[in-house]
């Protein structure tokens, strides 16, 4: 399974999308992780933190950010000649959460985005996946100089379920995060087909 350009040639040529939710706290990266792979311009929603954030974002991890998603990202990528995939990245505020409902409507999968220094920043992410019950991978954003934890610690930390991968990326670095949605997307077909033994969807 690999990205690869989009060829509409074919005359019977059937193209099959599938929408990714990228979600996770504040600063995490997924405006980052959005722009890194998306193979056109992504549409941002970023506005410039102001005073009325102060108290409210915590900003003192993520230093140097000025701004911040108040709505969504969005981008795409062909993951096949007959398989797109379209991203759409939350904001990470709490008090925009109220939007989550609405963009995970129609998804596949989501990625769970992690920054392994704001650990707590993660639970009600997860948490909120786990109540819908929709399918969702861990992926641990590694900063810069920050420390390296095992997997397993990881799981313990969050108190994720057995069935959740969780494996570490870079949302800067475009081969990095294409592993994470390959990952996504073969995870939500596994889930599929546990749930469905009668379906048959090869992973590509």
């Amino acid at each position: 399974m690999d990205f690869a350009g989009f060829d509409t040639t074919g005359p019977s040529q059937q193209i099959t999308s599938a929408k990714i939710v990228i979600a996770g706290g504040f600063g995490v990266g997924k405006t980052t992780l959005v722009g890194t792979v998306s193979e056109i311009t992504p549409l941002t929603t970023e506005a410039i933190m102001t005073s009325a954030g102060v108290g409210i974002d915590d900003a003192s991890k993520v230093p140097g950010k000025e701004s911040t998603t108040v709505a969504m990202d969005f981008g795409r990528i062909t993951i096949a000649s007959d398989l797109i995939l379209y991203l759409f990245g939350t904001p990470g505020q709490t008090r925009f959460w109220f939007m989550w409902d609405e963009l995970m409507r129609g998804a596949l999968v989501a990625v769970v985005l992690v920054d392994t220094r704001r650990l707590a920043d993660s639970f009600a992410p997860i948490d909120f996946f786990e109540s819908r019950g929709l399918p969702y991978i861990v992926a641990l954003n590694i900063f810069d100089g920050t420390r390296r934890y095992a997997v397993d610690e990881i799981a313990e930390a969050l108190a994720v379920p057995a069935r959740v991968p969780i494996l570490e990326c870079d949302a800067r670095h475009r081969e990095s995060t294409k592993q994470v949605l390959i990952k996504s997307v073969e995870h939500a077909i596994q889930m599929l087909q546990d749930e469905n033994p009668q379906l048959s969807m090869p992973v590509r």
